[in-house]
């Protein structure tokens, strides 16, 4: 194990991994059955030229590419941690930008990119509950971005049959070949331009119960074990 992460400081090996990674999901996508539940919800703000905010959680980031077939670009905030470079090379073979910062902490300039990349008209991706957890617990950073912006957040989450829950914090799942999945929009989480703290927490906790709910209706119908969310003082 020391090896191999010595091994992935060096930019040759980070690249390869990121383009093996990157070819894995065109073949989940190419073998696997997909359904999109609720696509009509971002196609109605994109046909109006409305940009939003997509949050999901950090164990589901995987395949969220699937789940964005627009011509409209969306960027995915990654974190500065190792893995979070791997990421983000990784979706930049599969043609999507990055913002390098955390979503968790909401720290000034992250929430700085996120508002100059809506501003252009481009959709951004966070993970409310990355880089570190707890998991399926969301930050106020992504309500206080859209806050800011003016701009409505989008819960999805997807789940596949035939796959592997890691033994990570987040229990990110991967998919396997000629898997069923699928994959589910909520109902977007409108937040006021002025709202106070307490807006701003009852937001987060809206998206919190939004994001888990979802996630827990397609977990149930492919039958998959529940993933409980991590208690708020350990991942």
């Amino acid at each position: 194990m020391a090896v191999l992460k010595n091994l992935l400081k060096k930019n040759g090996p980070k690249l390869i991994v990121a383009w093996l990674a990157a070819n894995y999901i065109r073949l989940i996508k190419l073998t696997g059955r997909w359904r999109v539940d609720g696509s009509e919800i971002p196609l109605e703000l994109l046909n109006k030229g409305k940009p939003f905010l997509v949050a999901f959680w950090h164990g589901r980031l995987f395949m969220m590419s699937l789940a964005w077939p627009y011509q409209q670009d969306l960027k995915m905030v990654i974190s500065r941690h190792r893995d979070g470079e791997l990421i983000s090379r990784a979706i930049k073979f599969l043609g999507f930008g990055s913002i390098t910062g955390s979503s968790s902490n909401g720290g000034a300039r992250t929430v700085r990119a996120i508002l100059r990349t809506l501003k252009s008209g481009q959709m951004v991706g966070v993970t409310p509950d990355g880089p570190r957890g707890p998991r399926m617990h969301a930050s106020k950073g992504i309500v206080f971005a859209a806050c800011h912006a003016g701009v409505p957040i989008l819960p999805i989450s997807y789940t596949a049959r035939h796959c592997r829950t890691l033994m990570t914090w987040d229990r990110f799942l991967i998919p396997l070949p000629f898997c069923r999945g699928i994959i589910k929009w909520g109902k977007p989480i409108i937040i006021n331009s002025n709202a106070d703290e307490k807006e701003i927490v009852q937001k987060t906790k809206d998206l919190e119960r939004q994001l888990n709910l979802i996630t827990c209706q397609i977990d149930d119908e492919l039958g998959l074990p529940k993933i409980h969310p991590a208690t708020e003082t350990s991942p």
